[in-house]
């Protein structure tokens, strides 16, 4: 299947994490791998369903891996890809950002 990217680098950023959950999943993979249920506790309020397709858009989207083991109940594991990692320096940005702002607002 052909990718579709647009023109501008930001908007090909953003389609690619346009959730906060797509961002808080990248955010727990940069720890390492990680299991489904590891991951719906640590995003909070968020449906199995939904989870599970924004997992599978980013597998499609090379952002992540999915391995299944041949268990019962069956045991998937996610981890990011060599590309996901590379979206660190861009949530270390967003972090710090928000550390700031949280300061300056409390500093008011």
């Amino acid at each position: 299947m052909e990718k579709i990217l647009q023109a501008c680098p930001v908007e090909t950023t953003l389609f690619l994490i346009n959730d906060c959950c797509k961002v808080l999943i990248i955010r727990d993979l940069l720890d390492g791998t990680k299991r489904f249920g590891e991951l719906k506790k640590s995003i909070g309020n968020v449906s199995q369903k939904f989870l599970t397709a924004h997992l599978h858009a980013m597998e499609e989207n090379g952002l992540l891996t999915r391995k299944v083991f041949a268990e019962v109940p069956p045991r998937i594991e996610y981890t990011l890809t060599e590309t996901g990692y590379s979206l660190k320096p861009v949530l270390d940005a967003l972090s710090k950002w928000g550390t700031d702002y949280k300061k300056n607002c409390i500093d008011k």
